[in-house]
């Protein structure tokens, strides 16, 4: 297989994508401004994408005084720095809560622990679960393993010290948008086959999970949409290098390249139709049914990468945030009614 240096163009002709919903397609406009990610331009990218857009207030971690946030340094992977988590619980303070890790997107290569948290805080502010999210290091200047290590390293460092977070070690579950759904994946596979910690659910947000890109999906954008095929390449080529779409990848890289997928917590995945990274998505639902791991996909039509987060009054956007609360409400509610 061609192996292509970062920031090159993927390889073949262009495919034929759906077409974007109409009420988001206008969002992508205001993207315009974000260049396509090359080594010379990731420092501008990471940039644009450390902190909420210009005229746009922070976000309150805190949701005015309901959430304690506290930031704790712990050991990362065995012979590499510590990793900074930050920790959300409710102030009033309550114990044997579920605990969600969290894994951070920006293609392998960009944002930090608070980014995307917040979809997440409505269930600490209600005392209903607290949050983990890990601070990973990230790629080329770290590459893999470096980014799935400390992720797992974080989540050993949670589950050891359940009791003293409120957590309930039996009921923690995983969960990452875009590259952190493909480390939450990669993660969860790592938590298996090491035997510890048992996760109840893992929830795979348009998950960065194949480096091949030889899916129809994964050629089908080029210069358009939230995250192009070119944008993913240079992801995959900062984690990976020299060996990406090669035969020496980890399935902890790659959870696509993962050949036994039995085993794993219930899952929830979604993705949008006009997303590069649909064909993969669709395939891993299928396998991990396969496998006899229980599944929950969503495929919405006409929906780019990270639609919701980007547009998230639009009525696509408000089905997909329902549908994965009252799958999370579930997951986290009393009797556990998602657990299988």
């Amino acid at each position: 297989m061609e192996q292509q240096a970062a920031g090159q163009t993927v390889p073949g002709s262009v495919t034929i994508r759906p077409p974007f919903d109409p009420e988001i397609e206008p969002i992508l406009a205001a993207l315009e401004s974000f260049p396509t990610l090359t080594s010379e331009s990731l420092a501008t990218f990471r940039k644009l994408v450390s902190g909420p857009p210009p005229g746009v207030d922070p976000i309150d971690f805190t949701v005015g005084g309901a959430v304690r946030v506290e930031e704790r340094q712990v050991p990362g992977p065995e012979g590499a720095p510590d990793i900074t988590l930050v920790i959300l619980r409710p102030s009033a303070g309550a114990s044997g809560l579920p605990g969600i890790y969290h894994t951070h997107g920006g293609g392998m290569v960009a944002c930090n622990r608070f980014t995307g948290v917040d979809q997440f805080l409505p269930y600490v502010a209600e005392g209903k679960a607290a949050i983990v999210s890990v601070e990973y290091r990230l790629a080329p200047e770290h590459p893999d393993p470096a980014p799935v290590e400390d992720c797992y390293a974080g989540l050993l460092w949670t589950a050891n010290h359940a009791d003293e977070l409120g957590i309930d070690a039996q009921r923690l579950l995983i969960a990452g948008i875009s590259a952190g759904g493909g480390l939450a994946a990669g993660v969860a596979l790592l938590a298996r086959d090491r035997g510890f910690p048992t996760l109840s659910h893992q929830l795979l947000l348009c998950p960065m999970l194949d480096d091949r890109l030889e899916t129809h999906s994964s050629r089908m954008l080029d210069g358009e949409g939230a995250w192009d095929r070119n944008d993913n390449l240079f992801g995959w080529n900062a984690l990976l290098g020299s060996r990406r779409g090669g035969p020496d990848v980890s399935p902890y890289a790659a959870p696509a390249r993962a050949t036994d997928l039995s085993g794993l917590p219930r899952t929830y995945l979604e993705c949008g139709s006009a997303d590069g990274l649909r064909d993969e998505t669709l395939t891993y639902a299928a396998r991990l049914s396969q496998a006899g791991v229980s599944v929950d996909l969503h495929l919405w039509g006409g929906g780019y990468h990270g639609f919701e987060a980007l547009a998230p009054h639009a009525a696509i956007s408000r089905a997909c945030l329902a549908a994965r609360d009252e799958f999370m409400r579930r997951a986290i509610g009393p009797d556990g009614t998602c657990r299988t």
